[in-house]
């Protein structure tokens, strides 16, 4: 039978639409704030077979305290606990929210549960949960959020750029300023606008110049007291830092020459310019 979950984010208005960056639709959600990119595996195929086998057990588990209970010793006997950041908890209580696993979330919420609001059972509790919102929901425009929402149709790939500022931020501005003008968001609803989009929001995951020994999903680590924030060693490359640098820090980007800067810097051109020619076309 199929879970039906409310939208379990809270509506930020944004040049004058509500945007539910949490659950924005039926398709895709967040779970970043649980601190679902924060185990050391964290690729996709690893984190849908957890989600997928806690999920499947919390479903089959009574919701009496004394089972939650037993639920998170469950996970816990039962899942690699190998994590980023030691210091970063990841809640066991989420999961995938329907059938088809394409939104994750909270299955204490009280929309999965009849009303019941579970979330005191769990690590931040009830209120923490309930009153959490992220800063892109403050630091993200109206246009900006709308284009992710538009553009980008799975849980994996949106939590990724929802949560990444600066990599969503500057995606859009390199755009607004080649044509003069904020791109409304609705152009990226659909036909080659959205592809376009999707293909350059993509290189989160398919960035071919990702640091494996980084370990962090976005331009900030944790040094075990404060969070840093990543940098690119332009001085050994004998340049000066790239026009693409914030973005090039966000896909935790490293360059063994200048002539991988170049074609990192291409693929970052072309796709932005791709962007712009379809957005002026459609004018």
């Amino acid at each position: 039978m199929e879970r039906r979950y409310g939208e379990q984010g809270c509506g930020v208005s944004g040049e004058g639409e509500t945007f539910h960056l949490c659950q924005p639709d039926p398709g895709k959600s967040c779970g970043a704030c649980c601190g679902l990119y924060n185990y050391a595996d964290s690729t996709r195929d690893s984190l849908s077979a957890r989600l997928r086998a806690r999920t499947r057990r919390f479903l089959r588990t009574g919701r009496s305290p004394e089972e939650l209970h037993a639920f998170s010793s469950w996970v816990a006997e039962n899942e690699d606990p190998a994590k980023r950041y030691e210091v970063i908890y990841c809640c066991e209580f989420l999961g995938f929210l329907d059938d088809g696993d394409r939104r994750v979330g909270c299955l204490l919420h009280p929309a999965g549960n009849n009303g019941s609001d579970l979330r005191e059972i769990s690590f931040y509790g009830r209120e923490l949960c309930h009153g959490h919102l992220c800063p892109s929901y403050t630091y993200l425009t109206g246009t900006e959020k709308e284009v992710l929402i538009a553009v980008l149709d799975d849980w994996y790939l949106y939590g990724l750029c929802v949560t990444d500022i600066d990599f969503v931020k500057q995606y859009v501005k390199f755009v607004a300023d080649r044509l003069g003008q904020s791109p409304p968001g609705a152009l990226f609803r659909k036909g080659a606008a959205r592809q376009a989009a999707q293909k350059f929001l993509s290189l989160k995951v398919l960035w071919p110049f990702r640091d494996p020994a980084v370990n962090r999903l976005g331009k900030y680590y944790f040094d075990g007291s404060s969070y840093m924030i990543g940098q690119i060693d332009y001085g050994k490359l004998r340049c000066e830092p790239s026009r693409f640098d914030t973005i090039f820090v966000s896909l935790s980007s490293v360059f063994a020459s200048r002539t991988e800067l170049r074609r990192a810097e291409e693929i970052i051109e072309a796709g932005i310019s791709e962007t712009v020619r379809i957005l002026r076309g459609t004018a």
